[in-house]
């Protein structure tokens, strides 16, 4: 499930590695129990997508062009 978020103040973000500060493609990830958040790190206050585990484990399996649950 994908659903935007606003307001999350108390997440703690982390800067993704292929991120550059003066680059366009800026993102930022913060995970909490339930959810793993997604924002543009050049826009703080903007909008957030928040997916369930299984949904960001999936994603990240189809960027990286796997099946989920292959390594």
């Amino acid at each position: 499930m994908i659903r935007p978020t606003t307001g999350q103040s108390r997440l703690e973000w982390t800067k993704s590695s292929y991120s550059s500060n003066d680059g366009p493609n800026c993102v930022e990830v913060a995970a909490r129990s339930h959810s793993v958040h997604i924002r543009d790190s050049k826009r703080l206050g903007g909008p957030q997508l928040a997916f369930t585990h299984t949904a960001f484990t999936a994603f990240l399996a189809h960027a990286a062009g796997r099946s989920p649950g292959t390594r």
